[in-house]
Parts: structure tokens; C-alpha cells; sequence
């Protein structure tokens, strides 16, 4: 076996860049996040091909002094970090002090920089088998400019995994995008083979914060997107989150930040996923942006080389948050929020008798869901109970001016038996999904509102409402619980069973009684009445590896509301169902005041808009 030895600068810094440079793009990112930390306003990036042959970045930050300008090419050279106690509370991008020092090991790298407004500055260069730094005087304006050349030009064998320059430059702009994203008041230009790109402006209003999120995220998304800023016990989640009709076939458009920092965490994505979860179809992605500040002595960001991941010190706690407040601002969404999104000049949503709304009893959910006593089984609803739901329905709304409302409104001569339309207020409001009109094919719901033709899924919509009303009444009726006759007894780790012990009142709470009987064995002596049926040693260990991950558990709510859903799905209006139009019209009030009522439970929209615009289109009127 050969004897210890020293590495020398270069090898060191190789094997160290193997942590830092990955790639072009990761080159671009700590050079970016050093211009940021810098202070600069401005940051210009020159890339050509693709970023191997030259990656050049400009910025009018507050520049290095000519003193520090060899040391900043040297491995462990920060002024970011001083001691343990800046380590512990970071409220930098970069404070590694191992960037440069490994893209000079891997490329040419000439820096230039000025810490005053004279045009004279310092160039430092490091060449040689030592790495041995060069300081020139340079002309230079205020900032500092970092130029990298001929990337792995000494390290082949990393120059060979590099992908074609057009794939190098789709992740290098993604980096230079997710940036830009996290400082509005910083300008970003690009320039690709001499050829401008993008060049975005300081963004210090919350107008052109929008704009430049449309600019890089699409207009489709902030069309679509939900402004939110909610702050709780000193953390503050704000930024767009998309509408659950926005959503991707992959998580290619979520960006989440933490004090500025791009970070792509497990615990932030599931927190994310479960608020969607009840409105987003399967295998369909949500679309974000959003930023959370933290105390940064709460936030360890030294977990992973490239600081893409964070740990938390109360998991927990931004867990809870994240989750509690995207459901809240879904849940939030009505149909006329969305109306007023999609429609350039959006008329005020009215609530009550001046929008149109008229008063209706609550429909009992024993009577139009299940027999009174307990809920049924899935796909068993009680006989009648949707003709019941839908006689309810009709007797909601009086008929109005004895019938001449309909003919008087549409005009011409109606049939004796012709069903009433809803009325329209007295100040000429409409609400916001309109009065029906038709119903075609005994499946959609025909409506005019103010912005056009509104089309309805009956059945999905009327299934989102009983859903709803059931999981209302079940949280106010508290969970029903059943002891085993004969506990059943399921194998766990050491590890899990201390969890179980630990989070008793947790499944206490959730309906179940669990009892330690040795060192690896659970007995589970009592479950919610809904999961009688359910594998409930599986769940049981599916809710203690999110208690050990994450600090909480949603799956056996999750499991009661996918029981919910069936039976809501099983006892909704049916497609082939004649309803007259006060039922259409009960059916569509129902929809403006419930909540998530633009998806179903499996996350298929419930109604769409074809506006006057579009229909003119189609039609070619006024070309």
C-alpha cells in the first residue's frame, strides 16, 4: 500500500470542483449568487457555445479590493464567514469560499474587479501547475467581472459527459431564470453567441414583479396564478401559486425559495402535494412560485454540496404552514374569482340578493347521501336519494311573475309547460356562472353570464358539492371509532414503535388506540369506523414514516376522504338526469358558494367559459 500523502492545489481543487462544477450552468449559478451577494443591481451574462468556450458575468456590485483580489482564487477564502456563529445563522447565497478557487482548477479564469467609481481596477489570473495568481492593473468600472474559458479544457474526462450546447444552454437559462426570480430588484441581461436573449429591468412595483414572472414563467401561468402573502409565528409564505385547471404533466414550473435561496426540498413538495391533492388530477403536476422567510438560525443550508436542499430545525412547524395556507387559499377560490382572471375588463363580484343569489335551505346530508344513522358503504347509496337531492333542488325557487319571466326574457311564444329560468336582480347583475338556459345531451349544463356561454359538467359539479357538504358534516360530528374484537398485532421497528409511543395523542386524535406490546410490536386495538374495512396495519405504518419524515400525517384523513369521495360520486346527479331550469340554476348557486367547485374529487374541471371573444372567433364575426 503506497504511503500518505499531500494533494497538491490543483488536484485538490479538481476533486473539490467535482462538488461545485458539474456543468456550465452550475459555473453561471455560484458566479450569480456571488454578484448578488456582492449587492449588485445589475448582472450581465455572456455565454457562447453553450457555455463552454466562454461564460463572462458582469456586475456593479460593491467589487474586491486588490489586497483580497489573490486570495479570492484560493480554497477556503470568504468574506462571508467569520466564525461558528455566521455558520449557524447564513444569510448569504455563497459562503463556501471553495467556488472559484474550483472553476479556475477546471477552466481559464481571469477576474477584474474595482471597489471605487475610477475606471482603474485589479485583474488576477491563476496559472501553472501551482495555481499561482497573477495581479495586473485593469481598466474597470465599479463591480467585478468574472470571465471562464474552455471549461474541463485539463480534465477530459468530465468534458465528455458534457450534453450538446444547445442542452448546456436550456439548463444554464434555467439557472440565469430561477435567479431572476429570486431578486426583483436586480436587473438581468443575457447575451447567447453575441446575440441578446432577455434583458429584465429592476421590478420594484408589484406590476412588473407579475410581468417579469410572466416573462419567465408564461403569461398562461400568471393568468391563472392566485396571489398569496401569509404571515404566522414569524414565517412568511408569499408569491403565485397556479389554479389546480393550470397544472403540468411534469414539475417543471416550481420554483420555492427560502430566504432567497432556490432550494427543491422533500418536505416543502410534499407539504405542496397535499394541499393539492383533493383538486388536482392524477399524475398532474401544480405550478408555483413562491418564496418563504425564515429566522436563517432556524434554516440549515449546509446539508448538500450544491445547497439545493435545507433542513429545518421544527419540520413540523413549515410543514404545517406551507400546507395550511396553499389549502386555505385554494379553498378560497370561487368561480367569479376565476371569471374576473380570465376577462380583461372583470366586473365586482357581488354576494347575496345583489348578485342574484337566493336564499336556500342546507340540504341535510343523511337525506341526500346516506341513510340517517352512519354512512353506508361506498357504492351502496340509499335509494332515492338523488331523486330526493333533486325534488330539494326544485323547490328552492318560486316560480317568478307566474311563468312570463322566461318569455319575456328570451322572447317569442314559450310553451305552456316551459321550466322558469332564474330572475335577474334588480340591478342587473349576473351572477357569476349565470342563469341557465339548457341542458344538452342530460350531461352539461348550458348558462349565460355576463362574459358568455358557461358549460357544466353536472355530475362532476354536483359531486364536488355533496363531497364537500359530507367531509363539513363528518368534521363537525367527529370521527366514529370501533374497537377490535381481536386486536390485531403488526411487526414494526424499534425506531417506529418509539415514534407510536411518542405520537399516541397524534392516532389518538386520528380515531385509533395503539399499544406497545414489546420492542418491535404494535397492538392496534381500536380504528376509525370508516377504516374498518381497511388495511389498517399498512396505514398504520404508512402514518408513522410520514411522523418520522415529516413530523405529521395526513393518510388516514387522506383514507377518509377518499371514502367520502366514492360515496359523494356514487350518490351525484347522474348523466341522462332531465332537470328543469330552477334545478340547473340551484345547482350553479350551490357551485359559486362551495368550495374548490372548479374541479371535481378526482380533479377534473367542473364547468368552462366560452366568451363572447372566442365565440366571435369561432365564428368569425366583425372579420
Amino acid at each position: 500500500m503506497s504511503r500518505i500523502q499531500l494533494l497538491n492545489p490543483r488536484l485538490a481543487n479538481q476533486i473539490a470542483a467535482g462538488e461545485v462544477v458539474e456543468r456550465p450552468s452550475s459555473v453561471i449559478k455560484e458566479l450569480l449568487e456571488n454578484s448578488l451577494d456582492a449587492g449588485a443591481t445589475r448582472v450581465e451574462v455572456d455565454v457562447e457555445d453553450g457555455g463552454v468556450k466562454l461564460m463572462r458575468v458582469r456586475d456593479n456590485g460593491g467589487g474586491i479590493d486588490k489586497s483580497d483580489l489573490p486570495l479570492a482564487l484560493s480554497r477556503h477564502a470568504t468574506s462571508k464567514i467569520r466564525e461558528l456563529d455566521d455558520l449557524e445563522a447564513v444569510a448569504t447565497l455563497g459562503f463556501r469560499g471553495e467556488a472559484l478557487a474550483s472553476i479556475s482548477s477546471v477552466a481559464r479564469l481571469t477576474l477584474t474587479s474595482n471597489t471605487s467609481d475610477e475606471s482603474a481596477g485589479w485583474q488576477v489570473t491563476a496559472e501553472g501547475r501551482d495555481m499561482q495568481a497573477e495581479l495586473a492593473p485593469a481598466a474597470h468600472p465599479k463591480g467585478t467581472t468574472v470571465e471562464v474559458r474552455d471549461l474541463f479544457f485539463n480534465t477530459p474526462a468530465r468534458r465528455k459527459f458534457l450534453r450538446t450546447e444547445k442542452t448546456e444552454y436550456n439548463h444554464l437559462d434555467d439557472v440565469i431564470k430561477r435567479q431572476a426570480l429570486s431578486r426583483f430588484d436586480v436587473a438581468f441581461t443575457l447575451r447567447n453567441n453575441n446575440r441578446a436573449v432577455y434583458s429584465w429591468r429592476e421590478a420594484g412595483t408589484q406590476i412588473e414583479r407579475e410581468r417579469r414572472v410572466a416573462q419567465v414563467c408564461g403569461p398562461a401561468f400568471m393568468e391563472q396564478a392566485l396571489h398569496i402573502d401569509i404571515e404566522r409565528s414569524g414565517l412568511r409564505l408569499w408569491g403565485w401559486v397556479a389554479q389546480p385547471s393550470f397544472n403540468r404533466s411534469q414539475a417543471d414550473l416550481q420554483h420555492f425559495y427560502v430566504n432567497g435561496r432556490a432550494i427543491r426540498d422533500k418536505l416543502v413538495g410534499h407539504a405542496v402535494r397535499q394541499a393539492y391533492q383533493d383538486v388536482l388530477y392524477h399524475g398532474r403536476h401544480p405550478a408555483f412560485v413562491l418564496y418563504l422567510e425564515v429566522d436563517p438560525s432556524t434554516v440549515d443550508v449546509n446539508v448538500h454540496p450544491t445547497k439545493h436542499e435545507v433542513r429545518f430545525r421544527d419540520n413540523r412547524r413549515v410543514h404545517d404552514f406551507i400546507f395550511s395556507s396553499l389549502h386555505h387559499a385554494l379553498a378560497q377560490v370561487r368561480p367569479g374569482d376565476r371569471l374576473e382572471s380570465e376577462t380583461d375588463a372583470p366586473e365586482p363580484a357581488l354576494s347575496g340578493a345583489a348578485a342574484g343569489e337566493f336564499r336556500q335551505a342546507p340540504m341535510g346530508l343523511a337525506a341526500a347521501s346516506h341513510p340517517a344513522g352512519g354512512y353506508q358503504p361506498p357504492g351502496a347509496p340509499a335509494p332515492g336519494a338523488v331523486a330526493e337531492q333533486m325534488r330539494q333542488y326544485g323547490s328552492l325557487h318560486q316560480p317568478f311573475n307566474g311563468g312570463a319571466g322566461y318569455q319575456g326574457q328570451y322572447g317569442g311564444a314559450a310553451a305552456p309547460s316551459a321550466p322558469t329560468p332564474m330572475p335577474e336582480s334588480e340591478d342587473g347583475e349576473v351572477p357569476p356562472l349565470g342563469y341557465a338556459i339548457a341542458q344538452l345531451k342530460g350531461i352539461y349544463i348550458l348558462a349565460e353570464n355576463a362574459q358568455g356561454l358557461i358549460i357544466v359538467d353536472m355530475h362532476a359539479a354536483h359531486e364536488r358539492i355533496t363531497y364537500e357538504r359530507m367531509k363539513s358534516a363528518f368534521g363537525q360530528g367527529g370521527l366514529q371509532t370501533q374497537p377490535l374484537l381481536v386486536p390485531e398485532s403488526i411487526a414494526v421497528s424499534q425506531k417506529e414503535a418509539d415514534c407510536a409511543e411518542e405520537h399516541a395523542d397524534t392516532f389518538t386524535q386520528l380515531g385509533f388506540e395503539l399499544q406497545r406490546a414489546g420492542p418491535e410490536t404494535l397492538l392496534v386495538r381500536q380504528v376509525p369506523a370508516l377504516l374498518n374495512r381497511a388495511p389498517v396495519a399498512q396505514l398504520v405504518r404508512d402514518v408513522l414514516s410520514d411522523l418520522i419524515e415529516y413530523g405529521s400525517s395526513e393518510r388516514i384523513q387522506q383514507r377518509i376522504n377518499e371514502l367520502l369521495s366514492t360515496m359523494a360520486c356514487h350518490g351525484s346527479v347522474r348523466a341522462n338526469r332531465r332537470l328543469t331550469v330552477p334545478e340547473m340554476n340551484a345547482l350553479l348557486r350551490d357551485m359559486e358558494a362551495t368550495e374548490r367547485s372548479g374541479q371535481c374529487n378526482h380533479g377534473r374541471p367542473t364547468w368552462a367559459l366560452q366568451s363572447l371573444d372566442e365565440l366571435d372567433k369561432l365564428f368569425m364575426r366583425g372579420q
